[in-house]
């Protein structure tokens, strides 16, 4: 039972904590005021790149904008601070991911049907893959009005694309109006994420591939060849048209100027015959036993 005597009380306890303490714990509150001082201090002084825009908010309310540059703020969580990039052009790709930009931009082997297939106006199936660059114009919207604008963009942007793919043949989407489509999307997608207040800034639109889906390419291209010879075989006929038809009405036109210069040679020495004769008629009867 002696050990239980050799057992230090908490009083003892406490006195020898502060005898290893010594001098530092004296110390001790002014190192964590220093500690709370710098914490402070780091929350004071915000910097806001030259690209960007500072949203500040005081107990979560917006209270206005930042520039660029070094500034003060309330520490401790009583404001904050959101930098928002509003010279920065971002882009949202759809039907394809780049993997590696640059001169020649790499992209994923993988596909997004889910993203790309298409209905034309003509009922056929063509893979749509596009691009849309946008900026941010106004940062409070961005912030406050919506919750997912990159969500709304990608939402809005395919539900144009299918509206506008599905208003014209395929042709037409392969070849003539693909500006056409470019031009309208980004209008008709600036109009919703307007009419949304996104704060959103459409910069480009751009058809990058338009292609009929790998299933149906080998019988897409008969139907092309079949179309180009058509066309071929039209032309041919035209050509031809064109040779054979103008000097036609070359030479008909000959043969008329001919025959109506014959006519009127006729028609003349006829008028010369009978006014000779009504010259001489009238010269008998002056002297008939003469004439």
């Amino acid at each position: 039972m002696e050990w239980k005597d050799n057992v230090p009380t908490p009083g003892e306890i406490i006195d020898v904590g502060k005898k290893k303490l010594g001098d530092f714990g004296k110390f001790l509150p002014w190192i964590i005021l220093g500690f709370v001082a710098l914490t402070g201090l780091k929350g004071l002084i915000y910097s806001i790149g030259p690209d960007e825009m500072g949203v500040i908010q005081r107990f979560g309310k917006y209270i206005g904008l930042s520039s660029p540059g070094l500034h003060a703020k309330i520490p401790f969580g009583i404001e904050k601070v959101t930098p928002i990039k509003v010279e920065k052009i971002f882009k949202e790709e759809f039907g394809v991911r780049t993997t590696r930009p640059g001169v020649r931009t790499e992209y994923s082997s993988s596909q997004y049907f889910e993203e790309s297939l298409m209905l034309t106006g003509d009922l056929n199936i063509l893979d749509v893959r596009w691009i849309v660059q946008f900026k941010v114009k106004d940062p409070v919207k961005l912030l406050f009005a919506v919750r997912d604008p990159q969500d709304n963009i990608r939402d809005v942007s395919e539900v144009v694309m299918r509206r506008l793919v599905g208003d014209y043949t395929v042709d037409e989407v392969l070849t003539t109006k693909r500006e056409e489509v470019d031009h309208l999307a980004q209008q008709e997608m600036q109009k919703i994420l307007d009419d949304y207040q996104t704060g959103v800034q459409i910069v480009t639109v751009k058809l990058l591939d338009v292609n009929p889906p790998e299933k149906v390419k080998p019988a897409f291209n008969e139907v092309n060849e079949a179309k180009q010879e058509k066309e071929k075989m039209i032309n041919q006929a035209w050509e031809a048209y064109n040779k054979v038809i103008p000097k036609a009405k070359g030479e008909a036109e000959k043969t008329i100027r001919e025959a109506e210069g014959y006519a009127l040679d006729k028609i003349n020495r006829a008028k010369g015959e009978a006014e000779r004769f009504l010259a001489t008629l009238a010269e008998y009867k002056k002297a008939p036993q003469i004439t």
